[in-house]
């Protein structure tokens, strides 16, 4: 069996054939003649005259080679087109972007989105909204009178704590918190005596009652015997006589005034409970602003210890009083605002307070963390576009411990950086930007 011939043309005759073809269906010059002629190599190589005979027939190479070869040539050649068309178009898009996005920011701060996204820096349009009048003013946190409970020995004796009473322990209303006995005080037990005269006094009041219907006794004898009846029941306390002294709220043991053991007199302070459901905030405005008594509506305040700005607007506020004389202390007027404890703030913490009134103007504010201090001037950086930040110098009013008004510098509807103002000021000492440099994003 005789392996049909596969003509074969000349190298030139294929070099013009596929230059016309390149040129008038792709726009493409003549690729370099080595690109060309590598799959034409390959082709002859794959099928060389001695390799045609009977043995051969049967191999893959064989059944292929006349169906192949013309595949095998067209392929590579477009796989060449294609690769020289692709690294064209990426050349015409990658200078098409570079012009799109070609900003000159000189004199600005660069951060690109993906920066400004993986270090939180957020900004916001400011528009003029009511601003409140603010005063500041120092406090303090205290506890609220409704919160503590004072537990008092019920009669004179010795105290036993009940059973795993200690500083801390939180306690529901009406548990125990200790006995008081004066079984083995000297004189006695002053609550069984007096048990036993109430006992008394009513044994004999009802013997006479059914007496005094009869006429047996007379009127006045029944009235002394009614006056010694209640003289004892009022000397009489079966709570007293008990011994038992109980929470009166549920709430944390934050006092133990005595001692297990120890004697105490009836009326005693046995402990203290504290629920700290509510504090109270006491502000001293000094008296130069005490006109600005009567538009006081509410606070905010931050612990002087460090912490968040907490607003009394959030926390069910009331305004307990707003007296010049509320305060004992000279050239301070004191405010009482009554709020819920989220226990994030506990009593006898010192506190800085923004007294906010009622009065409310329009103007231009942002957060307290937008400004940034240099060298005793105040900045925030405004966004230009989604690559470019400039600092702005700013004169500042007002602030109420959360947001500050701003004077000057700033216009209706920029956009301020209100998060992450600190990576700006980064970016801003480490990518300086040359005197009419251009950056392609």
């Amino acid at each position: 069996m005789h392996l049909p011939q596969v003509s074969i043309l000349g190298p030139s005759a294929i070099l013009q054939g596929l230059s016309e073809i390149l040129q008038h269906f792709f726009d493409v010059s003549l690729l370099p003649l080595w690109q060309l002629l590598i799959p034409w190599f390959w082709i002859y190589r794959l099928m060389p005259e001695p390799m045609f005979n009977e043995n051969f027939s049967n191999t893959m190479l064989f059944k292929l080679s006349k169906p192949v070869a013309p595949s095998l040539l067209l392929f590579a050649t477009a796989v060449f087109v294609s690769c020289s068309g692709h690294n064209h178009s990426d050349g015409h898009s990658a200078e098409a972007e570079d012009h799109e996005h070609k900003h000159d920011h000189t004199g600005e701060i660069v951060m690109s989105p993906s920066d400004a996204l993986r270090f939180g820096v957020k900004s916001e349009a400011i528009e003029k909204a009511p601003f409140a009048e603010v005063v500041k003013a120092v406090g303090e946190i205290l506890p609220a009178s409704s919160d503590r409970a004072v537990v008092s020995a019920p009669t004179s004796g010795i105290v036993r704590l009940a059973r795993g009473i200690e500083l801390g322990k939180n306690v529901r209303s009406g548990e125990l918190i200790a006995s008081v006995s004066a079984k083995n005080v000297s004189g006695g037990d002053i609550n069984e005596a007096a048990k036993a005269n109430f006992q008394a006094a009513k044994r004999e009041l009802d013997r006479l009652e059914p007496l005094l219907k009869e006429g047996i006794v007379t009127k006045k004898d029944y009235n002394e015997a009614l006056r010694a009846y209640e003289e004892a029941k009022s000397a009489f306390s079966p709570v007293a006589a008990g011994g038992s002294a109980v929470a009166g709220i549920p709430g944390v043991i934050s006092e133990l005034s005595v001692n297990d053991g120890a004697y105490v007199e009836a009326g005693q302070t046995i402990a203290v409970i504290g629920r700290n459901s509510r504090l109270t905030l006491r502000a001293l405005l000094p008296s130069a602003e005490a006109a600005f008594l009567p538009k006081v509506a509410t606070a905010n305040f931050r612990p002087s210890r460090g912490g968040e700005m907490v607003s009394l607007a959030d926390r069910n506020c009331t305004i307990l009083s707003s007296s010049p004389t509320g305060t004992t202390l000279p050239g301070y007027v004191a405010v009482y605002f009554s709020f819920d404890s989220n226990g994030d703030v506990v009593p006898g913490m010192p506190a800085e307070v923004y007294l906010i009134g009622t009065d409310k103007a329009e103007t231009l504010a942002v957060p307290v963390g937008a400004v940034s201090e240099q060298q005793g001037e105040n900045f925030v950086y405004v966004k230009v576009d989604d690559h470019a930040y400039k600092k702005q110098p700013v004169t500042l009013g007002r602030s109420d411990g959360r947001r500050i008004e701003v004077l000057s510098g700033v216009n209706d509807g920029d956009s301020v950086v209100t998060y992450g103002s600190t990576f700006v000021r980064l970016a801003e000492t480490s990518t300086v930007v040359p005197e009419g440099h251009s950056h392609s994003h």
